[in-house]
Order: structure tokens, then sequence, then C-alpha cells
């Protein structure tokens, strides 16, 4: 991990699935085993300081969630763990478990909604980013092995240059964001710490 070299003007902070039913250890938590490590990870907290960064250095940020409209029938990811979602009602796009955490809430910036694991996918989020002359694209976000490493993937893919911000991603277990993070995005994307982000904007 190093400092990356940024130019403000051509990045953009993607900030994916930070939400109330994924990352708070309550009633309305679809996960707790994810919201749990977010909390021994204190991720919200070191996002919050990126997110902070970011707005400094006016770079162009876009918020990413899970949500489904009432017949879940933009749910484009059919595999058998998304059946829960329909089966149980959760997450609803206008339902308190789909908001964005408070820590991070947005301040007139973009939302995306997605009906999958990929914030790309049925979303405008890669012509935004072309509209915006985005060339690089810092990526935090929960779960590290699942959204984080498919927004990752994809837009590399894309011809951008994804940055992973380790401590600003959290998983179901240490082991598995220890291997996202140290084995699978790094064939992929640059992966740095937060405090590496932070100097790169200053």
């Amino acid at each position: 991990m190093s400092a990356p070299h940024l130019k403000p003007a051509a990045t953009a902070l993607l900030l994916v699935d930070y939400q109330i039913g994924l990352c708070r250890a309550d009633d309305r938590c679809v996960a707790p085993p994810l919201a749990a490590q977010v909390e021994a990870r204190a991720t919200l907290t070191v996002s919050a300081e990126v997110l902070a960064a970011a707005r400094q250095a006016h770079l162009l940020i876009v918020h990413a969630r899970l949500g489904f409209d009432r017949a879940y029938a933009l749910r484009t990811n059919r595999t058998p763990r998304f059946d829960r979602y329909p089966r149980e009602g959760l997450l609803l796009e206008d339902g308190p478990a789909a908001e964005i955490v408070p820590e991070l809430e947005p301040v007139d910036e973009a939302v995306v909604t997605k009906g999958c694991v990929d914030p790309f996918i049925g979303t405008p989020l890669l012509p935004a980013l072309v509209a915006n002359r985005i060339d690089t694209l810092i990526i935090g976000g929960v779960a590290t092995n699942l959204a984080v490493e498919s927004a990752a993937r994809h837009a590399a893919d894309c011809g951008l240059q994804p940055i992973v911000v380790e401590d600003m991603c959290a998983s179901f277990s240490p082991e598995i964001h220890e291997l996202a993070v140290h084995q699978t995005i790094p064939l992929f994307a640059h992966v740095a710490t937060s405090a590496d982000v932070r100097m790169a904007l200053a």
C-alpha cells in the first residue's frame, strides 16, 4: 500500500452500501456479522474522514445503495442468496433500512440505487463518470469481497483506475476481508489506506 497520485478533477469517490440495514447492529439489520465488523473496524468513522477530504478537494462523489421497489421487479440479481429480500420484504428503497447511515449522509451528491451487488449494473454510474471525465475511482464500502470487489473489477474492465481504500471496507469476517484486500483486489485495483488517500487529496 502506498499513497496514490490523484488529479482531483479526474477523480471520483464511490461509497458503496453504507446503509443502516447493513452497517447498524440493530433491529433493522439484515447482516449482523457484517455490521459487527463495520463497528469493530470503525469503518464509518474512517469513511467519514475520507468523505470530508473528498468534499474539501471538490471530488465528484457518488453514493450507491442496495434497494428494491415493492414488487422487487427491478431486482436484477436472481441468485438464491438474494431470494431472502423479497421473501422477507427487506431493504425496500423507501424504507429506513435502505437509508445511508447519518455519518455519510449525502449532501447535494448523487445517489444510485441498485438491485444487485455491482453498483455499475442497472444504474447510470458509468455514464455519469464518463460525462464528468473521470479516470480514477476511489472506492470504499461493504462488503469488501462483494460490492467493493465487484465495483473495482467493473471499473477496471471499463478502463478506469480503481483505488480501493482498505480501512473504509469491511466484510463478514476479518479473514474474508483480508483475503479480498491482499489476494484478489490487488489483481485489478490499487489498494490504499485512508491516510494515503487523505494525504493525496490534501
